[in-house]
């Protein structure tokens, strides 16, 4: 293997994902297995422009491969999506003597890198790592399996208090632009109704399904709506019209948040991730570059930064024919 490559920097950036600190502690425990150093960036592409950064070394990333969040810590950037700030975060780069960059993050961050690339030539490697899954080139992002089951646990909770005052709960879960939490979530945990941003189904048929629902039996119900669905201006705003519609459901809204984002990672995650930092890091000493390693049919696979930027992600349509076939 040629290893023209002497310094890996390794950063986290865009809202956290459970697994991102296995990922890390992949990607420096590689980094030592093949004789390269390895530098951690604190705060993503802001710490760069501060020239926040430390060696790193196997030992300095024990016991982090069950903790949620990130040790290197994430941040926006403002100043990075400038020139000025840009040649800045390249200048500190060269201070301390970075030949390549693992991007540990979404499309964001990953844009962030090819344009260090386009004006720097730095060698940029992607690893996707965001609890929504909306990166094309992988079936699974770092954090999506954990995220499901802190919801599908959430939702259990709330279908006991749901089956005890026969109500119906809409709860809104993370998915701005996409569906997959909601609609993998959904199917869980035995939603009668999933709302996604891909499929509007409209309110008139929300109600239609909700008195087949009541008409069948059901004294409760459980609807999973995504952030991102347009169906109302807000999930609150849903509740209110379908409390109006449907006078007989007592109706209450959950709204679970960031919760989603945090706890211990999945066996799933951290296995994901501890492949995905070995090959980020094998990929940049074979002389690959802007490029993303993702899970493409349970094999580590490499994607093009810029199609995994652009790149549709697309909710299967086969969990949404299941979804209703087993919500009846």
């Amino acid at each position: 293997m040629e290893n023209k490559i002497k310094n890996i920097a390794v950063l986290t950036s865009g809202g956290d994902s459970p697994g991102m600190n296995a990922a890390i502690r992949a990607v420096v425990r590689a980094c030592a297995y093949y004789n390269v150093k390895c530098t951690g960036i604190y705060r993503g592409f802001q710490g760069m422009i501060e020239n926040d950064m430390i060696e790193m070394g196997p030992r300095s990333v024990k016991n982090i491969v069950n903790r949620g969040g990130t040790v290197l810590k994430s941040a926006r950037s403002k100043e990075f999506m400038t020139t000025k700030g840009r040649k800045k975060a390249f200048e500190n780069l060269k201070e301390n003597q970075v030949d390549a960059l693992v991007i540990i993050g979404g499309d964001g961050s990953f844009k962030g890198g090819l344009t260090l690339y386009d004006e720097y030539k730095l060698p940029v490697i992607g690893i996707p790592g965001t609890i929504d899954n909306d990166i094309a080139g992988t079936s699974h992002t770092i954090g999506f399996d954990t995220a499901l089951n802190t919801v599908v646990d959430a939702i259990d909770k709330i279908r006991d208090t749901a089956n005890s005052h026969n109500r119906l709960f809409f709860i809104e879960v993370m998915g701005r632009d996409a569906g997959h939490i909601a609609l993998n979530a959904g199917i869980g945990a035995g939603a009668e109704e999933i709302l996604i941003p891909e499929e509007n189904i409209g309110l008139e048929k929300l109600v239609e399904s909700l008195e087949k629902s009541k008409c069948s039996g059901k004294t409760s119900s459980i609807v999973v709506i995504a952030e991102g669905d347009s169906i109302g201006k807000n999930v609150f705003e849903l509740g209110e019209y379908v409390e109006k519609n449907m006078p007989e459901y007592d109706v209450r809204v959950s709204v679970l948040g960031h919760l989603q984002r945090g706890g211990s990672p999945s066996c799933f995650d951290r296995v994901l991730a501890s492949r995905l930092g070995v090959k980020a890091v094998e990929s940049l000493l074979e002389g690959k570059t802007n490029v993303m390693v993702g899970l493409l049919n349970d094999k580590v696979a490499l994607t093009p930064l810029e199609k995994a930027v652009k790149g549709e992600s697309g909710v299967d349509q086969e969990l949404i024919k299941v979804s209703d076939i087993v919500s009846i």
